[in-house]
């Protein structure tokens, strides 16, 4: 069974959970119409159904888009991709992309490991774009010379 592709929305399919829940679900599968405090309470559901699920993002994206907001589509965009990342490494991932803490090659490598490790080719893109204008600003940190240490 092969599945189908995500449906084409507009702006009046905005917001999801009223116009649109058939397209919502949990991680594990769940409609999002079971998402009840009566489920959390019996204990139906785990943390894990509370959890955005990628194609949520990537629908959330397409509103974005419908409604001429890229940037926001883009923010999306990425946040799906970064659904597959374990919170520690997108911690250490937003402390390296701070001005001054990462060189060029220290960014480029955090780039290649979120498209081979993660499949995130959005997210990488915006890490070599921060590296190139933190490149252009000198906002790099600079590589430590081995008689240095």
């Amino acid at each position: 069974m092969s599945a189908q592709p995500p449906p084409e929305l507009t702006a009046a399919d905005y917001p999801l959970s009223i116009n649109r829940p058939d397209l919502l679900r949990t991680p594990s599968g769940k409609p999002i119409t079971a998402l009840t405090m009566d489920a959390v309470v019996s204990g139906e559901l785990s943390a894990t159904d509370l959890r955005i699920t990628p194609e949520t993002l990537q629908l959330q994206a397409q509103l974005a888009d419908a409604s001429g907001r890229p940037q926001l589509a883009a923010n999306f965009r990425r946040a799906a991709e970064m659904t597959a990342i374990p919170d520690a490494e997108v911690l250490a991932m937003y402390n390296a992309l701070r001005p001054r803490a990462s060189t060029g090659a220290a960014l480029e490598e955090m780039a290649d490991r979120l498209e081979r490790t993660y499949s995130a080719p959005v997210c990488a893109a915006l890490v070599r774009e921060a590296a190139e204008v933190y490149g252009r600003r000198d906002l790099l940190a600079r590589p430590v010379a081995d008689s240095d240490q």
